[in-house]
């Protein structure tokens, strides 16, 4: 290696040193197992509480079976775009599964199936942020303060003028709103449901008003609420119960369906136009026929008795952990979803009692800036239907054992 490449990587090994001097620094742990709430992690048994399989469907028998008969019957691979021939009659009829789930919010609802949730979110508002005069950059895009990575990216990619109103302050917005009558082309409203690191939800009825009375679209990115929010699991829209053509809504199929993938649900011009604009649609392999397959089969059991049953649990999961976590010394979000944080303050210290409860065999993440804000350092529990009350029994043990300690 010559000079001019030792100084390239010279930067690179003092970026990763400040890293580590601020106690950010992220490390994978390898899963043995199939994701459940006993796993094998790192050749260690545990209990995992560091997922996002909230129904705990990820390992269901049902759902393993139709991957291999969607496998057998489709293939392995999808062979290339949606618009390029890789788009499978699994693919096809996933879509209308999804529209007649969850698109009771919009006459004429269809859906639009992605490979991620990262690149829902990337052709949603690149795609409706480009709707302005002058490929987006006339468009007003309103966004939360605290809104995930990848809206916050798609918002960058639009060329939108962003405003970020402070986290589910609709009086807020609605004041930045009235300001901006006579600005820009189109306005959009961006926000989650259920905020992944708070476990809080948007006051989603209230963004609706202003988004129509504003003449605004809406977009709704469900992933922490799909599934699980709403009768029969069908999202925060239906347990809101909100209907407009103004809603465009996005949803996420690794986290309670178990499998893989993700959705945008809107009105049919919507989503047409979408498949004539979505760079992140259009410019990709379409994923595994296969998982589309298991998703529809995930959208049965998520719709029916079992996973009334499972939701029912989970819900007294919650109340169990919420009530463990205010006997601890430290301070818990006032969540009512499966995501309940405990932020603990100092990244030193976070690491320290992640590690601690790995000692008592329980992978509870860290979560640091820039996931949160400095001085939020937290622990994030995430709870799945597949958990039962002696899991959470154990937690509160070790829980209370380290608080007692510290």
């Amino acid at each position: 290696m010559n000079e001019t490449s030792a100084a390239l990587f010279d930067t690179l090994k003092q970026g990763l040193a400040n890293i580590d001097r601020n106690g950010l620094r992220r490390r994978r742990r390898i899963a043995d197992t199939a994701c459940a709430a006993h796993m094998t992690v790192d050749g260690r048994e545990i209990i995992g509480f560091a997922s996002n399989d909230y129904l705990g469907l990820a390992a269901h028998e049902t759902l393993r079976e139709a991957l291999a008969e969607g496998a057998r019957k489709y293939g392995a691979g999808s062979g290339g775009s949606h618009l390029l021939g890789g788009h499978s009659r699994a693919h096809a009829k996933l879509e209308d599964d999804l529209a007649a789930f969850s698109g009771g919010f919009v006459n004429q609802a269809r859906a639009l199936y992605f490979s991620t949730g990262y690149m829902a979110n990337l052709a949603t508002l690149t795609t409706l942020g480009a709707l302005g005069t002058s490929g987006g950059r006339d468009t007003l895009m309103f966004c939360d303060a605290l809104n995930h990575a990848s809206l916050i990216d798609g918002a960058r990619l639009s060329r939108a003028d962003i405003r970020i109103y402070p986290h589910a302050d609709a009086g807020a917005l609605d004041a930045m709103l009235d300001a901006s009558r006579n600005e820009g082309g189109a306005k959009i409203i961006v926000t989650d449901s259920v905020f992944s690191m708070d476990g809080d939800i948007a006051p989603l009825a209230r963004l609706l008003e202003i988004a129509e009375r504003y003449g605004a679209w809406l977009v709704v990115d469900d992933a922490h609420g799909f599934g699980v929010l709403g009768p029969q699991g069908r999202g925060a829209l239906a347990e809101a119960a909100l209907r407009s053509p103004h809603l465009v809504y996005v949803g996420t199929l690794g986290k309670a369906a178990g499998v893989s993938g993700a959705f945008v649900i809107a009105h049919e011009t919507v989503i047409e136009w979408f498949v004539q604009r979505a760079r992140p649609y259009i410019f990709t392999t379409a994923s595994v026929p296969a998982v589309a397959h298991a998703v529809s089969a995930s959208l049965r059991i998520i719709g029916g008795e079992e996973g009334d049953a499972r939701r029912a649990h989970l819900a007294t999961l919650i109340d169990s952990t919420r009530a463990i976590l205010k006997r601890t010394q430290w301070l818990p979000v006032d969540s009512h979803t499966a995501v309940q944080p405990l932020i603990i303050g100092s990244n030193e210290k976070t690491l320290q009692l992640a590690a601690a409860l790995d000692e008592h065999r329980m992978w509870v993440p860290a979560i640091r800036p820039p996931t949160v804000p400095v001085g939020t350092s937290r622990l994030r529990i995430s709870l799945s239907a597949a958990h039962s009350h002696e899991d959470l029994a154990a937690l509160d043990q070790a829980l209370q054992t380290l608080s007692n300690r510290s």
